[in-house]
């Protein structure tokens, strides 16, 4: 099969053929001025000779047969469990007992879709958001915390149309937004997230000093810095510059239109919208918002983080 540094594609074959078949120039010539062995040209001289102007054409790479490729049954097991769960290899590998690689591999060779591609209720394919490469990690827990909110659609009384399908809901008045503050720790990845009516400066500054006390609560007694976005209620607010100077921390703001910047925060407020907000079909908002508090518990102390080698975050808190 050609590849990206073969040195003969079909149509340089075809001309090592008429050289040395029509033109009758000597093998060894014609191998040294295309660049390759005489091996490999008298190789595809006799596959010309054995199928003619096919035998030049590439081919399959693929063995005739794989012995250590995992059984059919294993793999069909995983792709429907990957469809109904929506999570990644590692807690696929948790369920299954499978190494998380091959896990992986199972998942290209079926072409299944990334997750952050994919509709994190129904698993459709969407938009996927953009991202950077470059990483960063503050060395101790507490030097810095990135801050941000996620505004979500409030559940109506008897469930909306995720629960019922977009035909089968009669349209009503506007049940308004769930403004969910979230707080996350650069080097413990540990979270702390609230419900809220508003995005507005005196809440930003109550959130961002119980979150503080939060973080003091699991053994980080002190923010050095507090990273947001650029919203009018991080920069502008009084409320927001006087929790700052309460808890004792400089504030950083990313650059205008890059949000990646702020990445740890807004990774997990797509894990909070997954696995909290459209994992399973709520029937009101009060049932999904009592949800939030055993789940963040199970983030911060249960739930495996594959950038912390697999284990909750509240394992990076130091003991003391």
């Amino acid at each position: 099969m050609g590849h990206r540094n073969a040195r003969l594609n079909v149509f340089g074959r075809r001309l090592i053929v008429h050289r040395v078949r029509v033109e009758g120039m000597p093998v060894a010539h014609v191998a040294k001025a295309m660049g390759v062995s005489r091996q490999c040209a008298h190789r595809w001289l006799a596959r010309f000779d054995a199928e003619g102007d096919a035998g030049l054409e590439d081919r399959s790479s693929r063995p005739h047969s794989s012995p250590t490729q995992t059984r059919v049954e294993i793999e069909q097991h995983v792709v429907a469990l990957r469809r109904r769960l929506r999570v990644g290899p590692d807690r696929l590998s948790d369920e299954l007992g499978v190494p998380a690689r091959t896990i992986s591999r199972i998942l290209r060779r079926h072409q299944m879709p990334y997750l952050f591609e994919c509709d994190p209720l129904t698993g459709d394919v969407i938009r996927a958001s953009k991202h950077t490469t470059v990483r960063y990690e503050r060395e101790t827990p507490g030097e810095l915390i990135h801050v941000d909110v996620k505004k979500i659609g409030k559940i109506p009384d008897g469930g909306g149309w995720r629960a019922w399908g977009r035909g089968n809901v009669k349209r009503k008045a506007k049940v308004g937004y769930d403004f969910i503050h979230s707080a996350v720790d650069d080097h413990t990845r540990l979270a702390y997230s609230e419900i809220c009516d508003d995005e507005q400066g005196n809440t930003t500054a109550g959130f961002l000093v119980r979150a503080a006390e939060f973080f003091e609560s699991v053994g980080i007694p002190r923010i050095s810095q507090v990273m947001t976005d650029n919203h009018w209620s991080y920069t502008k607010s009084d409320a927001f510059i006087n929790a700052l100077n309460t808890i004792g921390a400089d504030h950083i703001t990313i650059r205008p239109h890059c949000p990646w910047q702020n990445g740890k925060v807004e990774r997990f407020n797509r894990t909070l919208q997954t696995e909290w907000a459209y994992t399973r079909i709520y029937t009101s908002n009060s049932e999904r918002a009592k949800a939030l508090p055993s789940w963040l518990e199970y983030y911060n102390h249960q739930r495996k983080h594959s950038s912390l080698g697999r284990r909750p975050p509240i394992s990076r808190v130091s003991p003391t």
